[in-house]
């Protein structure tokens, strides 16, 4: 495991692309851990999930979070701890960061393999013992008919404790994707300022998704998407970016670290916030390779 601090400082792009690993911490612009074993940041982070709430609830005080479905591999770890230490989440509040809906704009029903709300349900809210889990009226999912009200709510309860998840390929948290047209214009501040609202997902996205997750087959991947949006990220109290990934993720992370803010790559925001971490593991660190594999 390696952590260092960050140190601001200008960088070609070059630059960026060749650091090597070791070199990451001391000049990204927010502090970054490399865990040489996956498993060891999972397990940090459902500790660091189930401590806060144990906290939170030893002095009588709420919890709100903001959940991310990727990553997920911590769920079975934080659910094991919570039931094994009886960690309660009755007063815990969950946002959930984003749901993908189809063509229509559509909810996906919560048995799609795609749903966010079902998986949640179905990999943590359920597998809590049944004294434990959270209240059904506290527990938030975005979608077309709340999402005015989305981050009014968040806001309601003071922001969120902590707010983690992934950064994308395309450089999105949630699913805040650059937004590229040749007709209209985004600029930092909007993004910056952005809250709930429903987008179609980037090509690059559909594309990332599809290798993944469906064997290439970009149209069994959702269309539409509602998320949060940046002010609320930027609004929690403790932000991580999580990653590991490998190489899908590599240049993304030196432009996270590295590169000014820019709506181009929107998880580049995450450098004005004043508690945030990113947590990768050794293979998102490498730089990406120049080698055209025989293959």
């Amino acid at each position: 495991m390696n952590t260092a601090d960050h140190t601001r400082t200008a960088l070609t792009w070059e630059q960026m692309m060749q650091m090597a690993p070791a070199d990451l911490a001391k000049h990204g612009r927010i502090p970054l851990t490399i865990y040489d074993r996956p498993g060891d940041m999972f397990e940090r982070l459902a500790r660091e999930i189930a401590d806060l709430i144990k906290t939170k609830n030893a002095v009588g005080e709420p919890t709100v979070l903001i959940l991310p479905v990727g990553p997920k591999k911590h769920y079975p770890r934080l659910v094991e701890i919570c039931n094994a230490e009886r960690i309660s989440w009755k007063n815990v509040t969950c946002f959930n960061m984003d749901e993908w809906m189809d063509w229509q704009c559509r909810l996906l029903p919560l048995d799609h393999p795609w749903s966010f709300k079902g998986y949640m349900h179905r990999n943590l809210y359920e597998k809590l013992d049944p004294d434990l889990r959270p209240l059904e009226s506290n527990l938030f999912f975005p979608d077309p008919e709340n999402m005015r009200f989305y981050s009014g709510w968040i806001a309601e309860r003071g922001g969120a404790d902590l707010c983690y998840g992934g950064f994308g390929y395309s450089g999105h948290i949630a699913n805040n994707e650059p937004p590229f047209s040749r007709w209209w214009h985004v600029g930092l501040d909007d993004m910056r300022n952005s809250t709930t609202r429903i987008l179609p997902l980037n090509d690059e996205t559909l594309i990332a998704f599809s290798h993944r997750s469906a064997g290439g087959d970009t149209k069994m991947i959702p269309p539409m998407a509602v998320t949060i949006g940046m002010k609320d990220i930027l609004s929690s109290k403790r932000l991580l970016l999580i990653s590991d990934s490998g190489a899908w993720k590599q240049h993304t992370l030196r432009v996270l670290l590295m590169h000014e803010p820019t709506v181009d790559y929107p998880c580049t925001l995450a450098q004005e916030h004043p508690n945030c971490e990113v947590w990768v593991d050794r293979a998102t660190a490498e730089p990406p390779s120049r080698i055209m594999n025989d293959s």
